[in-house]
């Protein structure tokens, strides 16, 4: 039977130079949340963030795009990933039901500290 030898030698690299260390990454995908914006009025009243989206990825048609989403979208999202693929999917930040009672004396879910937890929640869990 023939013996299989490890090949040991190094691989050729070309010297890397400033713009190939400091310059944009080959393929890129960056997703911000950003800018939320509570609208309507009463039990209708809702809060939404706009995602940012910037790549240089063949697979997507537009290098640029932003939309309006509010964090149920971002729960069916979750649900559809989990349902479709084979790899674990990050939480979400929580739901928030004790801050929806009445007579709190505070804003509930619209307040502000609340919103931008939310907001730094949501895009940590987009980009994973």
């Amino acid at each position: 039977m023939a013996e299989t030898v490890a090949d040991t030698r190094r691989l050729i690299t070309k010297p890397q130079n400033l713009n190939d260390a400091y310059g944009p990454p080959s393929n890129f995908l960056e997703i911000d949340v950003s800018n939320p914006q509570t609208v309507g009025v009463g039990r209708g009243r809702f809060t939404t963030y706009e995602i940012r989206v910037k790549t240089n990825l063949p697979i997507f048609k537009l290098k640029e795009s932003t939309v309006r989403r509010r964090y149920s979208d971002f729960e069916w999202l979750r649900s559809e990933l989990e349902r479709e693929s084979k790899v674990v999917v990050p939480p979400l930040p929580g739901k928030a039901f004790l801050r929806q009672l009445p007579f709190r004396g505070d804003d509930g879910i619209f307040d502000d500290n609340f919103i931008e937890e939310r907001k730094q929640g949501l895009e940590q869990f987009i980009n994973k």
